[in-house]
């Protein structure tokens, strides 16, 4: 991976190790393309991290974003955990929320080979539905009706702000950032 750069707010800078972890259990990531009219594009979509890479599918007809990963295979990569919301000072504004967030860097390609789909929907299906549903265990009929997109990240950061014990919130502690001001 590529050098980040510096990070502005060092103190909720996240190790690699549970960057990745978080990476990993992640529920819905966004991918964010530049779409050929030049305007960013970002989509919602369930992932898996998968050999170093985060994969991810959808139809096989061309839409924004198979249009968008033709032109420009740089693409941005996020998943965020938001947590619980809590007050740290007196005034309304002083609020925040607890929170772990990743975000890549990389390049996007398409993957054709038959076996990594199946490897693709093998880890998708183990990660989302877990237990057994009476199904038929990798039987996937439609492989060649989906893309499936690899992104081979170049630099990741993480983000986290933990939750604070109930003694380090207002109004057991009052943190706010402006304390001398006043309510009309």
């Amino acid at each position: 991976m590529s050098t980040t750069p510096q990070m502005r707010r060092a103190d909720k800078v996240m190790s690699q190790e549970r960057a990745l972890e978080t990476l990993e259990r992640g529920y819905c990531g966004r991918i964010a393309t530049i779409g050929e009219d030049g305007y960013p594009y970002c989509v919602p979509m369930l992932y898996v991290w998968l050999n170093g890479e985060v994969c991810l599918h959808n139809a096989k007809a061309k839409g924004h974003l198979r249009t968008s990963v033709d032109k420009e295979a740089r693409v941005c990569f996020e998943v965020d955990e938001p947590g619980e919301v809590f007050p740290y000072g007196r005034f309304e504004c002083d609020t925040s929320v607890a929170f772990r967030s990743v975000i890549l860097f990389g390049k996007v390609r398409v993957v054709e080979e038959s076996g990594a789909k199946r490897q693709f929907f093998d880890a998708l299906m183990h990660k989302y539905m877990g237990g057994e549903l009476g199904r038929p265990k990798r039987f996937y009929p439609r492989l060649d009706q989906i893309t499936l997109y690899a992104i081979a990240v170049e630099r990741m950061t993480g983000k986290e702000g933990p939750l604070p014990n109930v003694s380090e919130q207002w109004p057991a502690l009052d943190r706010t950032k402006t304390p001398n001001a006043r309510p009309d």
